[in-house]
């Protein structure tokens, strides 16, 4: 989708409770990322997290949200004008503090971390959503008593074959892998990976061949590096690698939590956001894209990352600054995989970007 001078789009999510704009769409210069606020919209409660999906209506694109309240929901929003708005039914999902969605074999599934569940809601003809069709409710703890006293859902996405549906667990450190029934909306558990204990897993990515994955913890600054056989559905973990510099986060140093995991389109490179530290850090991958080495941290350009994206053409990073209130966006070095700032949008209480 482009705006209406032909630039591409960004969309923005922000805390409504915290004094954010709801949903805020921008124009992406295409030649300095610089971003330009087109419209805004609160239609949708502590909308924490998007995804984009096709529909039928004007201009094809849907923009899905959750809601990340006691009473979580996923709502549907037509994009065709520079104000987002609703299309159909906002869904309750049957979990409350929804953090996460993503969209799987015709339908949207949502993490919620609050009730430790995923819940699937079909997709409708035109890009509205039905109501659930199913919630999945994860067991188990870990042994950070105040963290992980029970199943905390963060983050739910497809494997890069759409046969697999992945959920990652902070609270039972755990990645969950289950089969998604296309026509029913069912999800059947399939397998468990466990990870170590006290790791508080937050967020997967995929490597862009297919064959590993990159679990970031949150309750230690570390990624997971993990075998993924889509044949077989089955998840195994190899190796770990820290995201900051040693004694980062230690005593005297504020504590970091990273929030989020991205991989070049290339394949060559991790960025990590980290709250506290207020960094991205850079990551090489070697060619087999199995070990994984930290290269240098730079400043987010803000406060507690919440959110870290690439764009389309995986030349800039954007980072959505929470407390600092900005999103700040930077030039990444094909060679070196290290970002350098480009500029900032005031985005008052920001929690992640997406692009059309």
């Amino acid at each position: 989708m482009v705006s209406s001078n032909g630039a591409g789009r960004a969309f923005i999510g922000s805390f409504t409770s915290a004094g954010g704009r709801g949903i805020t769409v921008a124009a992406v210069d295409e030649e300095t990322g610089a971003l330009t606020v087109l419209g805004t919209t609160d239609a949708v409660p502590d909308p924490s997290y998007l995804a984009l999906g096709r529909g039928t209506g004007p201009g094809g694109a849907v923009l899905y949200a959750v809601s990340e309240t006691e009473q979580g929901a996923a709502a549907a929003l037509d994009i065709s004008h520079d104000v987002p708005r609703p299309l159909g039914e906002t869904r309750q999902v049957g979990g409350n503090g929804p953090t996460h969605l993503a969209l799987a074999g015709g339908h949207v599934v949502t993490a919620n971390y609050g009730s430790g569940s995923v819940t699937v809601l079909p997709v409708l003809a035109d890009g509205s959503l039905g109501a659930a069709a199913c919630v999945l409710a994860h067991e188990g703890s870990g042994p950070v008593v105040e963290r992980q006293e029970g199943p905390h859902a963060h983050q739910v996405l497809p494997d890069p074959t759409g046969e697999w549906v992945l959920s990652v667990d902070l609270g039972t450190d755990s990645v969950r892998v289950s089969a998604l029934g296309p026509e029913t909306g069912e999800l059947r558990p399939h397998g468990e990976t466990a990870l170590r204990p006290g790791t508080g897993p937050r967020h997967l990515a995929f490597h862009p061949a297919g064959g590993h994955a990159y679990v970031l913890n949150e309750l230690e600054p570390t990624v997971t590096v993990c075998r993924w056989d889509a044949t077989a559905g089955v998840l195994e973990a190899v190796g770990e690698a820290p995201v900051l510099p040693a004694g980062a986060s230690g005593d005297g140093s504020p504590a970091s939590y990273p929030s989020e995991v991205v991989v070049a389109h290339d394949g060559r490179f991790l960025w990590v956001a980290n709250r506290g530290h207020d960094s991205i850090s850079v990551l090489a991958l070697d060619a087999t894209g199995e070990q994984a080495s930290l290269v240098t941290t730079v400043s987010c350009g803000g406060r507690w990352p919440r959110d870290l994206a690439l764009d389309p053409t995986g030349r800039r990073l954007y980072a959505a600054n929470e407390r600092s209130g900005n999103v700040s966006w930077f030039a990444v070095d094909p060679e070196t995989g290290i970002p350098a700032p480009q500029g900032s949008l005031e985005v008052p209480a920001a929690s992640c970007v997406t692009f059309a």
